[in-house]
């Protein structure tokens, strides 16, 4: 069985630069329908799931929230 995908076009609303994602559509229409991000949308990366919540891309996200000296 073929998992059908679509393409979600995503503008980070900090710095206007876009972004292409494909994610299968059983996953997005789940997530929509209030299912976690993580549980719907397991293929992508946190920095990808961040940016379809907040329309954040990563580097914007960490000039919001330098990251912690004591972490690196």
């Amino acid at each position: 069985m073929l998992a059908m995908t679509t393409v979600v076009a995503a503008t980070c609303r900090m710095c206007d630069t876009a972004h292409e994602l494909t994610v299968p559509c059983e996953g997005l229409e789940a997530w929509r329908s209030g299912e976690l991000i993580q549980v719907a949308l397991p293929e992508l990366d946190a920095d990808q799931r961040e940016l379809l919540i907040s329309g954040t891309c990563p580097k914007c996200w960490d000039e919001l929230f330098p990251p912690d000296e004591w972490d690196e």
